[in-house]
């Protein structure tokens, strides 16, 4: 019998290794830290940080391997009546310097949960990436979610309208009426309500995670050399402030870690280093600006 719980934990920790040589390749300049934990409930992790560099001006790539017993709280969000658990995953997310580079987020996840006795009750895949532009080039956001659909498509034709419509509702700060960004996938509990075979949906998490370089990377590498000017960048830092709120509003993976004393420091890798709040602003009618917010505010179909 294959034991995901190891299986997928090898995969993120290479996954971790490629994706930061690709990265410190692309930057050119900054190179990542790393920083080992460990959890006093049980487990650990590998936070790698970047920071100040000719494109990433910050951002993180982590890896954990978590376990012990559930807080009251997080067993009624999951609706279980156990509270013996094992998680392990891989989270990123990066800040770029030029207002033109997009901000991007990814997840990818494995949860089990044991009943008493320590045998298995249930076990899920999770996962998802997400662009989040301040500048909208459409040829951008298309190559990135033909990357992913076609990342999954083996695996079902709905799947990528399924979960780019719960990518959709997810990440979506509702006190602004706003999308968070362009999208992209959003999944989560795959398998946790069958009793067969697992292994596609671990095939399918693998395979998006295996995609994220070829899916951001090339808009990277078009964009990071545009001029800009200041007021490019301040209404940068001012969408970085939806951000902000997203993340510590509404976000269920800073929830998650916060409630089972998770390391601080790397939850909160993923807010940007510089943000600003303007009371009220509304960009000029007719700008690129506006364009940008007119799609957050009525997210379309790329595809």
């Amino acid at each position: 019998m294959i034991s995901y719980k190891e299986e997928f934990t090898a995969f993120i920790m290479q996954l971790q290794d490629d994706i930061c040589l690709a990265l410190e390749q692309e930057d050119g300049k900054a190179t990542f830290k790393e920083d080992l934990w460990e959890r006093s409930g049980g487990g650990g992790g590998r936070t790698r940080v970047i920071t100040n560099g000719n494109v990433f001006e910050n951002g993180g790539v982590n890896t954990s391997t978590v376990h012990g017993i559930l807080p009251p709280s997080m067993m009624e969000y999951l609706n279980t009546e156990h509270n013996h658990f094992f998680a392990c995953g891989l989270s990123m997310v990066l800040h770029p310097r030029n207002p033109f580079v997009p901000t991007v987020h990814a997840n990818f996840r494995y949860f089990e949960l044991y009943d008493d006795e320590g045998n298995l009750a249930r076990r899920w895949f999770g996962g998802g990436v997400d662009l989040t532009p301040y500048y909208l080039f459409d040829e951008d956001v298309i190559h990135f979610h033909k990357s992913l659909k076609d990342s999954i498509q083996p695996f079902g034709d709905n799947l990528y309208h399924e979960f780019k419509i719960a990518c959709d509702q997810y990440f979506y700060n509702h006190h602004r009426q706003e999308a968070r960004g362009v999208g992209g996938l959003f999944f989560d509990r795959l398998g946790c309500h069958e009793e067969g075979d697992i292994s596609r949906w671990h095939n399918l998490t693998v395979s998006v995670g295996k995609s994220f370089v070829k899916s951001y990377l090339p808009i990277v590498s078009s964009r990071k050399s545009m001029s800009f000017t200041e007021e490019q960048k301040r209404w940068q830092e001012i969408r970085r402030g939806r951000y902000v709120e997203f993340n510590l509003i509404h976000d269920k993976g800073t929830l998650f870690g916060l409630k089972t004393n998770g390391r601080t420091e790397s939850i909160l890798i993923s807010l940007p280093a510089t943000v600003r709040w303007e009371y009220n602003h509304e960009p000029e009618t007719g700008s690129p600006e506006a364009r940008m917010l007119e799609v957050l505010r009525n997210p379309k179909e790329w595809l």
